[in-house]
């Protein structure tokens, strides 16, 4: 496997611009007739807000970037047709849930969701909700995530301070390590039970991985690096 470079970072400053995206305006009846097909496909996806990043820097242990308004069928367009615009990326937190017995905890993602099947940590693209004081608020996104996909809540983890930042091109991944006191088994069972309490969950299952044998390729690449790098002995 290709190897990415893992930036660790400890300040994020993501700031909100009024952009309008050129790719969303000339190839609007393409995008809205795509959304059309897809919804066809599956019925529960939502058009909704989201926010993309553009100019990503990193300084020190600062990353900086732009983000922009856009619709959901634009971003889901962009995404399938192989991202077209490369001027754009698709910035996410993702909360990197460890067990005490050194379990990573990833998620199987539903059949009605966009990215059915693929193994992830909690995350989602911004939206709105995610904006304070005129930037993105990766922490509460990471904290809002991981509470709508696997109902646990910030006093049920430890927050480490540093972001691990994975860059692929089209997508800007921002981890964080939240370390929980309990067994990955313990953990899992966990989830599983708040999932069974949710009218439509996001997630199908639970994944755990403990050695490098237990990736797969459902998994996206800044996913199973990160885990590697983690897995890998500490100089």
């Amino acid at each position: 496997m290709s190897t990415l470079v893992i930036r660790r970072v400890t300040a994020l400053d993501l700031a909100v611009e009024d952009w309008v995206w050129p790719f969303a305006q000339t190839r609007r009846a393409e995008i809205d007739a795509h959304f059309a097909l897809k919804l066809r496909e599956k019925p529960a996806m939502w058009n909704g807000r989201v926010l993309l990043g553009r100019n990503p820097v990193f300084t020190g242990e600062r990353l900086s970037a732009s983000y922009f308004e856009t619709d959901f069928a634009s971003f889901l367009a962009w995404r399938d047709w192989g991202f077209p615009d490369k001027s754009v990326f698709n910035g996410f937190g993702m909360g990197a849930l460890r067990s005490s017995d050194g379990a990573f905890v990833l998620g199987v993602m539903g059949e009605h969701t966009s990215n059915a099947g693929r193994i992830y940590f909690a995350s989602g693209t911004p939206d709105l909700d995610d904006i304070r004081d005129g930037a993105v608020d990766m922490s509460g996104s990471v904290e809002r995530e991981l509470e709508e996909e696997t109902g646990l809540a910030p006093a049920d983890y430890r927050t480490e301070a540093d972001w691990h930042c994975l860059f692929t091109g089209p997508a800007l991944a921002m981890i964080r390590l939240l370390h929980v006191d309990l067994t990955g088994e313990a953990l899992r069972a966990r989830i599983v039970g708040n999932l069974a309490l949710q009218s439509s969950p996001e997630l199908s299952g639970i994944h755990l991985v403990r050695s490098a044998g237990d990736l797969t390729d459902a998994m996206p690449r800044f996913v199973t690096a990160f885990i590697e790098a983690q897995l890998s002995p500490q100089p």
